[in-house]
């Protein structure tokens, strides 16, 4: 396993991978040593990560595995098919799929890739809604972050 420790608009995130696929990111709530991506896999992240935050319509086109059920990985499929700047709330989502909201929100927050599968446009019907499997502060202000800059505000 490789991983490596970048900085983003909104803190830092950890990039993990396993030989040459993506295997995760995690957003890191406190600051860590910066760790320079050595593999070309972990520096193609980087890279497209840095597009994004330039522009929220970059397309993402890496190779990853996300390990989880078949549930979880047909949630995950979901959410790479909202398109930034018009999230959905969990219960428009369950619909979509066939099952609950509450199903919905727990495959969000077993995501391995977040930002690059946007569990992050998944919203409850009545504000925000959870992230990163919680309702605290710091990960609410990354989702948040995250939603503005989709929507044009960042």
């Amino acid at each position: 396993m490789d991983h490596a420790v970048i900085n983003a608009p909104f803190g830092q995130l950890r990039l993990t991978a396993d030989r040459d696929i993506l295997t995760g990111i995690e957003f890191l709530l406190e600051r860590e040593a910066l760790k320079k991506p050595v593999s070309a896999i972990l520096r193609k992240t980087q890279a497209q990560l840095d597009a994004y935050f330039a522009n929220p319509r970059h397309r993402f086109d890496l190779p990853m595995r996300l390990e989880g059920t078949a549930f979880q990985q047909s949630v995950w499929q979901a959410l790479c098919d909202i398109r930034p700047g018009s999230p959905l709330t969990y219960g428009q989502l369950a619909k979509n799929l066939g099952t609950a909201p509450r199903a919905v929100g727990g495959a969000c927050g077993s995501n391995p890739i977040p930002i690059i599968v946007p569990c992050h446009r998944v919203v409850s019907a009545s504000g925000i809604g959870g992230f990163m499997k919680t309702r605290y502060l710091g990960p609410l202000n990354i989702k948040s972050w995250l939603l503005a800059h989709e929507q044009g505000k960042q």
